[in-house]
């Protein structure tokens, strides 16, 4: 914790207040460990239970974590807006930065021709009673699910995949209850979990996805929602097989009391098939959405489901931001409608296909074996993740720990393809090689 804030109260409310407020300005940066509870109760003159209240009420709404024997710290990403200076990251003079997880801006279909058209041939805006789900993109949704084997009678739409995903926990759980998530798994789910004050159980991944047996437990241990990447999982780059699938059915065939969700957010840029579990579980919904094919500026999410479960979600849109721009709609329904665009899609896809597997190869010539089955991520397991990290940024090269993605997951490093060039591939292997294995500094003359 900053030496230079400090914390104060006398009551839990007034001690979570000021850690949210040091969080809130930067002075409590993500990461900082908190004082002991019976510390900072004998600093403040309070009682131990009068912190421990404090501290849990921001572990509930996902500001604090517990860290085991490192204690209690604000968490990598709080749900808490910060200061433009507390988010700024720090500055890396000269590195290629491979930690933002982003597509590359380059392989974008361009958004200006398609939003020319729509300008010069919208007519008037639409009323609040005219608002809601365009049926030319629902229909057009539809047949691009059905190619798939998704049945998607049941539609509705969202602003991007986290915002279903959180109407959907919000609408079947409650706080406390247990989800079960991808360990390692994408880190805004793992914000958005705590943020809604939810347990989250880790369910092991290997390149064929969530493993049976670990879903297995995590029913066991109460689950009441299940949470799946379909494809180019983040941040290992699974996919879920055909036999995976089959697997996972059968041990969710007919289950009631819980909530099945799966993200397919890498839609069309995903060079594997596609093994849905739509229908596994009474309550299951399935989410494609827009922003990595197309663009990160596009937030819009198709949500099918069964009809209860569709019907929460689009009911609670209805009392709350009403609606997904149709404008926004009518734009993604002409990227849709474009070949040009698709084969641009296309193209992108077989590009960081080229670069992943190339990084895949060129870290095997080192002996180490990464993970990418699809998508835009390597996942490479290191030994520790600070070390390597820092041995990377020392020789250009910044990448994410894998911390911000792991419950009980080994340590690892989270490598984003979407930038590199050919010429990156052998550089970057021989960097994460040596940071995966350091030489050991020499010892002392005998």
């Amino acid at each position: 914790m900053s030496a230079r804030y400090q914390l104060s109260g006398t009551t839990a409310v007034e001690i979570s207040a000021g850690i949210e407020s040091g969080i809130r300005t930067g002075a409590l940066s993500p990461g900082a460990a908190l004082p002991p509870v019976r510390a900072l109760a004998a600093d403040l003159g309070v009682s131990p239970a009068t912190v421990a209240r404090a501290y849990q009420e921001l572990r509930q709404r996902g500001l604090l974590v517990t860290a085991g024997r490192h204690g209690t710290r604000v968490r990598p990403r709080p749900p808490v807006a910060a200061r433009r200076s507390a988010l700024r990251p720090p500055s890396l003079p000269g590195a290629r930065d491979l930690s933002r997880g982003e597509p590359d801006r380059r392989l974008l279909p361009p958004l200006g021709p398609h939003l020319a058209a729509l300008a010069a041939g919208t007519g008037p805006s639409v009323s609040y009673s005219e608002a809601g789900v365009l049926p030319e993109l629902a229909e057009a949704a539809r047949a691009r699910l059905d190619a798939d084997g998704v049945p998607a009678e049941e539609l509705t739409i969202t602003g991007g995949a986290l915002d279903g995903i959180e109407r959907l926990l919000g609408a079947h759980l409650r706080p406390g209850d247990a989800v079960a998530v991808e360990d390692p798994g994408w880190a805004n789910l793992l914000d958005l979990v705590a943020a809604l004050g939810l347990r989250p159980i880790g369910v092991p991944v290997d390149d064929e996805g969530p493993m049976v047996a670990g879903v297995a437990a995590a029913l066991a241990a109460g689950a009441r929602a299940l949470v799946v990447t379909s494809r180019a999982q983040n941040p290992t780059g699974s996919a879920v097989s055909a036999e995976r699938a089959e697997a996972l059915r059968t041990l969710l065939d007919g289950r009631r009391d819980l909530l099945l969700v799966e993200d397919d957010h890498a839609a069309e840029l995903a060079r594997v098939p596609l093994h849905p579990l739509a229908g596994a579980t009474a309550s299951w919904a399935f989410l494609r959405s827009v922003s990595k094919p197309f663009g990160p500026d596009l937030r819009l999410a198709v949500l099918v489901g069964d009809e209860t479960t569709v019907a929460r979600v689009a009911g609670r849109t209805r009392v709350g931001a009403g609606w997904v721009s149709t404008v926004l709609q009518r734009l993604v329904l002409a990227l849709w409608s474009d070949p040009a665009v698709d084969e641009l899609v296309r193209r992108a896809a077989q590009s960081y296909e080229q670069r992943r597997d190339g990084l895949l190869t060129a870290l095997a010539e080192h002996g180490l074996r990464g993970h990418g089955r699809s998508g835009i991520n390597v996942w490479l397991p290191v030994p520790d993740e600070t070390s390597a990290v820092t041995a990377l940024r020392d020789a250009g090269w910044a990448v994410a720990p894998g911390a911000l993605y792991r419950i009980a997951a080994a340590p690892a490093v989270r490598v984003t393809v979407s930038s590199l060039h050919t010429d990156d591939l052998a550089p970057l292997a021989a960097a994460l090689a040596h940071a995966a294995n350091p030489t050991p500094p020499p010892g002392f003359p005998t």
